[in-house]
This record gives structure tokens, C-alpha cells and sequence, in this order.
């Protein structure tokens, strides 16, 4: 499908939107990438899916005359399972935003709309639909449980970052090693125009194609709070809020958020139940960035969070990592702990944040032996100068 048309339906009340659509993506419809139709409320679209079985996605608008965008996302599936809904909303509008992803919606875009986001969002879109449908495909030929964990855990690997902010003044990288069953893990990262840029890691509770989706519905929560605030403690207070929120199956994430600017060295971040980061001083000595007393997110509605404030040494590094790395463990249980991680950071100079990363997963590999990975082994590491 990678090289095949994408049919979108989009469905908007503003009639100047199709004309801006078709000229801001007029080489993708030239060269057979994109082909477009449009609705202009959710009736019209379902009447659109009702006589045309070939859409693969359908982007729309939330606030639209005769029937909304929410209404619509509800029917969709009754009407055409197999298609992706990306959903238009309005800057800031995180309670729409929550009642969107509640109800299938697979990712959002913001008024106005940024054409180039909405092209990585259409195409990481099909990726995600493209898997699917081989899942499909494929389900009579193989066992479906494990069909299932394996779509689970390539949908997770393709939506964490696979590219990361270049800068003079810091160094970033981060990775996750899934383990043979789902879990949760995922990191992210967000550049902002002044310069400063935000970083993610996290971990969902139990393993499993639940905690893969809970995952995701996380990282897409936090991604939509980080661009409308600039305080860490803020943003993990409203993602708590949401994922609280009826959360009967009490599936909790433990995620740190912070953001640093290079101009004054300065890390500011919240800590919501994650392992304490490391930080590696330019003297190779360690200590682990203070706590800031969170719980971990989806648990307690109203629940608040404080943040801290650490300023960096020039040439520190600060490494984020999930508990695979110190509860990694050998076939007789003896686990690789906090202290021989500390050692391993302690052990020489490295020459960016990609090599710490790869010593980290080579070092709990050799570790482990021949004993199975029990769950996902994820580091981020951001490196000032």
C-alpha cells in the first residue's frame, strides 16, 4: 500500500478549505499519492462511506453544522471499520480533543493546519493501516493471539521518534528494545521555536495489546498538553486528569516530562512515579535527579504535581531510562541494578548520546545472557555542551 493512492474523505463546513487542500497537496494528487473527496458535515460523509467502501481515511473537522465531527467519529465504524479517522481541532481544545481519542480516533491536527504536519500525520496514518490490514490478511495463516501482539508491538516501534533535534548546544538520542511480549514504553521529544526542546519517557503498566493501546493513548495525550504549555508539572497534571478519567481497568504510566533550554543550562521537569534519571557529570561521577513527589498518571484524578529546576554543568549528560534496564535479569534472578548501571556511565567518555545508548543495551544484553527479555528496554540520553 506504500506505493498505492490514499483516499481521504474530508469532511469541513468551510468551503474554502477544499481549494487550500487541493493546492497545498497538489504534487501528492499529481503524481497519484493522494486523492481527495469532501463532505461538509458528518452526514454527508457517512452517506460518502455508505456508497464508496474505498476511503482510508477520513479527516475531519469537530465543530460542524447537521452533524458534528464527535457524532460522526461514533458511526464510523458501523459504516466502514477499515478506515483511519484524524480528527481538526481547534488549538487548545483538549476536552474534544480526550472525547476524540475516547471514541477511535487514531491521531489530530490542529487549526491552522500545518501541511506538513498533516502529511506525516496521513502517512504515519497508513502505516498504521497498512499493518493492520496485512494483520488481517494474514489471520487465517497464523495463530491470532500472536498476530495480535505482533501488529501491537510495530504499531508501538513506529510512532516513537526516529529523528532528533541537531543542536550546538546539546546532543539527544533515545531507543527502546521492545521485549517478546507488548508492554508500554515510549519516549518522545519536542522541539519549540525558541529554541528549548522537551523530552518523554514513560512506561505503562502490565503487557499486552491493552498496554500498547493505553500507551499510545498516553503519548498522544502528552504530545497535545506539551504544545499548549510550557510548565512540565502542568502538563503531567493535565494528562493525569484525562487518563483518570474513566479509567475502570486502573491502568496507570509512569512518565517523566521536562524540558530544557540550552541558553541557561536549565532543566526543568515533573515526575510522575518514573525512575529517577541519571546524571553524569563531567567529573564521570553520578547522582540521580532529585524527585518531584508525582504518582504515577491515570490513578488519581486530582492529583498535583510540582516540578524542579536543575542547572546543568556544560558537558553533563542526563540519561532517562525505564526499569528493563535495572530490573534486567539473569536466568538466576540476580538483577543489573542501579549500581553497575551507574559504573557502566561512570566507566569512560563517550562520544555522543547514541553511543551511552547502545553501551547501555549492550551491557544489559551481555548481562542477560541467554535469558529471555521479560520487558522493554528504553534510554534516552541528552547530553549538554
Amino acid at each position: 500500500m506504500d506505493d498505492s493512492k490514499i483516499r481521504i474523505l474530508v469532511v469541513d463546513d468551510e468551503i474554502d478549505l477544499e481549494q487550500l487542500m487541493l493546492q497545498k497537496m497538489r504534487r501528492e494528487v499529481r503524481r497519484g499519492r493522494y486523492e481527495f473527496e469532501f463532505a461538509h458535515n458528518g452526514a454527508e460523509a457517512l452517506e460518502f462511506l455508505r456508497k464508496d467502501s474505498g476511503f482510508d481515511i477520513v479527516l475531519s473537522d469537530i465543530n460542524m453544522p447537521v452533524m458534528d465531527g464527535l457524532t460522526l467519529l461514533g458511526q464510523i465504524p458501523e459504516v466502514n471499520p477499515d478506515v483511519r479517522a484524524v480528527m481538526v481541532s481547534a488549538y487548545g481544545d483538549m476536552e474534544n480533543i480526550r472525547t476524540a481519542m475516547n471514541r477511535g480516533a487514531f491521531d489530530f491536527v490542529t487549526k491552522p493546519i500545518d501541511f506538513t504536519d498533516l502529511k506525516t500525520t496521513i502517512e504515519r496514518t497508513i502505516e498504521n493501516l497498512t499493518l493492520w490490514r496485512n494483520a488481517l490478511s494474514a489471520r487465517d495463516q497464523l495463530v491470532a493471539l500472536q498476530n495480535e501482539l505482533d501488529v501491537a508491538r510495530t504499531m508501538q516501534q513506529d510512532i516513537l521518534p526516529k529523528s532528533f533535534p541537531v543542536s550546538q548546544a546539546f546532543d539527544l538520542y533515545a531507543s527502546m528494545v521492545p521485549a517478546l511480549s507488548v508492554g508500554g514504553d515510549f519516549f518522545d521529544v519536542y522541539e519549540f521555536s525558541d529554541g528549548r526542546v522537551g523530552v518523554a519517557i514513560a512506561d505503562v503498566s502490565g503487557k499486552g495489546v491493552p498496554a500498547a493501546m493505553f500507551m499510545m493513548a498516553s503519548r498522544t495525550l502528552l504530545k497535545a498538553c506539551a504544545a499548549i504549555s510550557t510548565s512540565p508539572a502542568a502538563v503531567v497534571e493535565q494528562v493525569n486528569t484525562m487518563l483518570s478519567d474513566e479509567n475502570d481497568a486502573m491502568t496507570f504510566v509512569t512518565l517523566l516530562y521536562g524540558i530544557y533550554d540550552p541558553r541557561t543550562k536549565e532543566f526543568v521537569y515533573a515526575n510522575g512515579g518514573h525512575n529517577p534519571p541519571v546524571i553524569l557529570k563531567p567529573n564521570l561521577t553520578t547522582e540521580l535527579l532529585e524527585s518531584t513527589g508525582g504518582v504515577a498518571l491515570g490513578v488519581m484524578q486530582d492529583f498535583k504535581y510540582q516540578e524542579n529546576t536543575v542547572a546543568l554543568e556544560p558537558g553533563s549528560t542526563i540519561v532517562f531510562y525505564t526499569d528493563g534496564v535495572v530490573e534486567a535479569e539473569k536466568e538466576d534472578k540476580e538483577l543489573f541494578e542501579m549500581d553497575r548501571f551507574c559504573e557502566i556511565l561512570q566507566s569512560g567518555t563517550f562520544k555522543d548520546a547514541e553511543e551511552v545508548t547502545n553501551v547501555v543495551f549492550s551491557k544489559v544484553k551481555e548481562f542477560a545472557g541467554e535469558n529471555p527479555q521479560s520487558d522493554d528496554i528504553t534510554c534516552l540520553v541528552l547530553r549538554t555542551t
